[in-house]
């Protein structure tokens, strides 16, 4: 990787809350951007919605329709898989962001926090001393 992507905005939330309800609560009402996502993102009413209201697309890779005839899965596969692949290439720098993230910080390691407080500050300081090591 040549270059790390600039993170606009970092929000921290328990593993157990869906990404899809993280980006409603957060960025559902920007406007006119362009956003790339996993397949989590896939909800096409709503980013139907987005897209109508506030100018604002997800793109994501195609998922698998259950119950889909074999014979429109095989019709849409070469567009489908290639469009996927031209997602995924976008998202490359940000998943190896997040790995990067990992590897500096161990951020994810803090079984001896006991409290909120104490959960911002080894969070927070740890993304503090990742950022400051990367400028210098």
């Amino acid at each position: 990787m040549d270059k790390l992507p600039f993170p606009e905005q970092l929000l921290i939330t328990p593993a157990s809350y869906n990404d899809l309800y993280v980006f409603k609560d957060s960025w559902s009402n920007v406007y006119d951007r362009c956003f790339f996502g996993d397949k989590i993102y896939c909800n096409k009413g709503f980013f139907e919605e987005l897209e109508a209201r506030k100018g604002s697309v997800m793109l994501t890779p195609v998922k698998a329709v259950k119950g889909q005839a074999e014979v429109l899965k095989q019709r849409d596969k070469a567009a489908d898989d290639l469009f996927s692949k031209a997602v995924s290439k976008v998202r490359q720098p940000i998943e190896g962001f997040f790995n990067w993230l990992i590897e500096k910080t161990d951020f994810q390691r803090a079984s001896k926090v006991r409290s909120t407080k104490g959960l911002m500050v080894h969070v927070f300081g740890k993304l503090a001393a990742a950022f400051i090591n990367l400028i210098f």
